[in-house]
């Protein structure tokens, strides 16, 4: 979401927010899915380390520029560790960090890619850290963004995604609503060493339909069934509109299919806005890990977890 439009909560929608937020204790015994994380705590990423949970969020005055909590499970208890990311690049400046994705390298060390403003273009960028380590601290690579255009309004929410081959990629949305253009979600090689592109972009998937509102972002990839599997987030986060959708491709090039109905909304889940999802893989089941709403003020967006189950290549989270 770009910084325009985490700003740009009408007092109208901020009304019809709080009529859609129910009490914690309603919002529970409604819907399945769990709140593990029960303060803001938005866009979370989720690692898998040495049999502990791993997970990154945006930005907020508690946290510092990354936040980070651990588990043992999904289900938690989850608790919270130290900023993973004390000090940004030379290029970005301090405030807007958020979405953050931590990815294993094969030699054992941990590349984060997290979106922060761009000095040079005042739009979000993805940068580089490294770590040895999946809490940190992780110390910044490179003087510049790995990714930043900036005349199709910056780039945000970057993931990552290993094919069978072991080739790694990166997923990312030009941040296009921010400058009133295309929002497309974009497959890009990595180098082995996961810092640097080893390949031209490919465009995935863009906003195509009403109900999302202009945009689409936060991409997940993974393969299942012998399908690619593109979970994305939709709609504006400040009206309880925001949602979770997927699409299928047989190669990972595309063409992507769009779901008919939403994996999660807020009408399906009773969780305000449920969306910047990330899938933990588990020996029993995967998981699905995404934020919802959690008071009248749409930035205060909690963590939850539910157990994702497969039919083939369709997921649901019944």
């Amino acid at each position: 979401m770009s910084p325009s439009a985490r700003r740009s909560l009408t007092a109208a929608g901020a009304l019809a927010l709080a009529a859609l937020v129910p009490t914690a204790p309603t919002a529970q015994a409604a819907a399945a899915p769990r709140l593990v994380i029960d303060t803001d705590f938005p866009d979370p990423d989720v690692v898998v380390a040495d049999g502990e949970l791993w997970a990154y969020a945006t930005n907020s005055s508690a946290g510092g520029n990354v936040q980070t909590a651990s588990a043992t499970s999904p289900e938690g208890p989850w608790t919270r560790q130290a900023d993973a990311l004390p000090e940004l690049g030379d290029w970005a400046r301090t405030g807007l960090t958020w979405a953050p994705e931590v990815a294993a390298q094969p030699d054992g060390s941990y590349v984060m890619y997290y979106t922060a403003r761009d000095t040079a273009s005042e739009r979000q960028c993805v940068g580089t850290a490294v770590s040895d380590t999946p809490g940190g601290p992780f110390t910044p690579v490179g003087d510049g963004p790995l990714v930043c255009p900036a005349d199709e309004g910056g780039a945000i929410d970057a993931t990552t995604f290993t094919d069978d081959d072991g080739t790694p990629y990166l997923l990312y949305k030009n941040d296009g609503n921010a400058v009133g253009v295309d929002t497309w979600i974009y497959l890009q090689q990595l180098t082995p060493d996961g810092l640097a592109f080893a390949g031209d972009r490919v465009q995935l998937l863009k906003q195509d339909r009403p109900e999302e509102g202009g945009l689409i972002e936060a991409p997940t990839l993974v393969k299942r069934d012998g399908d690619y599997v593109l979970f994305y987030s939709a709609g504006f986060y400040g009206d309880g509109s925001y949602f979770t959708g997927y699409a299928t491709a047989p190669a990972l090039t595309g063409p992507f299919t769009k779901s008919d109905e939403p994996l999660m909304n807020t009408d399906n889940t009773g969780i305000v806005g449920p969306g910047g999802q990330d899938v933990i893989p588990g020996e029993d089941g995967d998981w699905l890990a995404f934020h919802g709403v959690l008071s009248e003020d749409p930035l205060v967006r909690g963590m939850y977890v539910t157990p994702l189950h497969w039919d083939g290549s369709t997921p649901s989270v019944d």
